[in-house]
């Protein structure tokens, strides 16, 4: 956890998928390399674990999605690759498949990217209303009943965002431009993913 040691996620994130962004903005062919991309979305890891018992199934996963791809970058070179190699197996939807990782992780980022845009335009301490709707919109249409109801309970004991951005050695000012850049960043990414299934007609809703 970043409390006390120093480190600047927030920061770090912001960095790490605004190097991204340039990527897929500079080039209609653009080929986004595994190994730059595992770890940017591994600086996204500690946010989880700092909203509590709401998002500890989501911090579990995506951690564990996101891992896998580090190891794939071993060996496989950019993300179109990833998602060619499992359409030749047959195995795009098969569980543990890095298709289907992948396609776990943007979810995970998609959340993220949601919940600093309504961190950014929601007033008070309480961090309910965003993670919410950041959840409703991203995760809720994915999940059962009983995980969804877990959630909800969640959601009462949520740390403030004093206390978020305490853990994360943010002040508020920093923490918003990180987070707008975050949210600036993250959306053409998210978006060069998904065409990554769709233009293989793989979808993106499973």
């Amino acid at each position: 956890m970043a409390e006390g040691n120093g480190d600047k996620t927030l920061r770090k994130i912001a960095e790490a998928f605004k190097d991204l962004a340039n990527v897929v903005t500079d080039s209609q062919s653009a080929e986004v390399k595994v190994s730059p991309f595992s770890h940017a979305c591994s600086l996204v890891s500690p946010l989880f674990g700092c909203l509590g018992v709401a998002f500890k199934f989501a911090e579990m996963d995506y951690v564990a999605k996101v891992n896998d791809l580090v190891e794939a970058s071993k060996c496989v070179q950019n993300l179109q690759s990833l998602i060619e190699l499992d359409v030749q197996a047959n195995t795009v939807r098969k569980g543990g498949s890095h298709t289907r990782n992948l396609l776990r992780v943007k979810r995970g980022l998609d959340m993220v990217r949601v919940l600093f845009e309504q961190i950014l335009v929601t007033e008070g301490n309480s961090l309910r209303n965003p993670a919410s709707k950041a959840y409703e919109q991203v995760f809720a249409p994915h999940h059962g009943w009983a995980i969804r109801k877990a959630v909800s309970v969640g959601m009462y004991v949520l740390p403030t965002k004093e206390q978020l951005l305490k853990k994360l050695n943010e002040d508020e000012a920093s923490a918003k431009g990180h987070m707008q850049s975050y949210v600036t960043a993250s959306a053409p990414l998210i978006q060069y993913i998904d065409k990554l299934f769709v233009s293989r007609d793989l979808g993106i809703d499973w």
